[in-house]
């Protein structure tokens, strides 16, 4: 497994901190900064990936996308953003960049009802609780039916993945977090293992796979071992969010590592016994004390707790395996 962690497109001090708590993969968003040229053109991509390799990180993931809405609905647009998608993964392609982590959650992205929830010590977490949406207005999408939403994903599907085997970069779809449908008369329909498998098989390939987000399929209520191992025996599990939550996809909240409802040490077992080499992050944190929760999730102080816990799980897991593989030798 490669330990990852999301940093800005410029050096930062989680930069410094990751790399000295033994991190070497970025996941790197698109480098908006850049004024000249747009985000996903190719120069922009490369002087991003090259500000990682210089100092000592290696850019194997971008988590992000060009605008997408019109995809996603089907409106009017969507022809020049999926030209626009096109170009983006030509260029990732071009500038040795090998996974993008994307989503088709339409109107809006990932979704909580609250910031500020109370969790172990006073740390603040994020939290979800269908029953405040009821009375929500639709958005200016109106209602956007599941049946809709396929198949745009499909129509998608159709003409970005051929791209994606010509640049030799491999498409990662993201779970829709909450895994629940409808919120504001938008459908989702990425809400379950079932569901991720049924999208990457409307355009079979080698690089169309997932992101397995561990808290999203958790709150859905998925075994996280046994969802690794199906994706993995496909060969389809390109990047990991490794984080866990409390509840269902009506009522949750997000937790420390190892305060959730997951069993992480058997998670961490399955992604060795399957053998993913792939890359991984902390993702979701609490804020902790001394932090203001200006970027609830991605304050700076959890992040550092997630990759220390995950690289002691990382750590047990290598050995149990060396362990068990020098018992058979043994016994041969």
């Amino acid at each position: 497994m490669q330990l990852a962690e999301v940093f800005p497109s410029q050096p930062s001090r989680l930069w410094h901190l990751a790399k000295q708590l033994g991190v070497d993969h970025a996941v790197g968003g698109l480098p908006w900064e850049e004024k000249l040229e747009k985000p996903w053109d190719l120069m922009p991509l490369i002087r991003m990936k090259q500000r990682f390799a210089d100092f000592g990180l290696a850019l194997t993931v971008i988590e992000s996308m060009p605008p997408s809405n019109e995809i996603k609905l089907g409106t009017s647009g969507r022809d020049a953003e999926i030209e626009v998608f096109q170009q983006f993964i030509t260029n990732m392609g071009a500038a040795g960049i090998p996974v993008l982590c994307y989503n088709f959650m339409a109107q809006f992205n990932w979704f909580r009802t609250s910031t500020t929830t109370r969790t172990r010590g006073g740390a603040l977490v994020s939290s979800y609780d269908h029953s405040l949406m009821k009375d929500a207005p639709l958005t200016e999408a109106g209602t956007v039916s599941e049946e809709q939403l396929w198949e745009n994903l499909q129509y998608f599907m159709e003409r970005i993945v051929p791209v994606a085997e010509q640049a030799k970069v491999k498409l990662a779809l993201h779970p829709d977090d909450p895994p629940i449908t409808p919120i504001r008369g938008i459908s989702r329909i990425l809400t379950s293992a079932a569901a991720l498998q049924r999208a990457i098989n409307l355009v079979p390939s080698e690089y169309n796979g997932i992101t397995l987000c561990q808290g999203t399929l958790a709150t859905a209520g998925e075994h996280i071992p046994s969802v690794i191992r199906q994706f993995a025996k496909q060969d389809k599990m390109f990047f990991v969010h490794f984080r866990d939550v409390k509840g269902t996809p009506e009522k949750f909240e997000e937790t420390f590592h190892d305060d959730g409802q997951t069993n992480m040490l058997e998670a961490m077992h399955a992604y060795y016994e399957v053998g993913f080499s792939g890359p991984a992050r902390p993702d979701h944190v609490p804020t902790m004390e001394g932090e203001d929760n200006a970027n609830p999730g991605y304050e700076l102080l959890g992040r550092l707790y997630g990759i220390g816990y995950i690289r002691g799980l990382m750590e047990a897991a290598e050995a149990a395996r060396a362990a068990k593989g020098t018992v058979a030798s043994v016994s041969v």
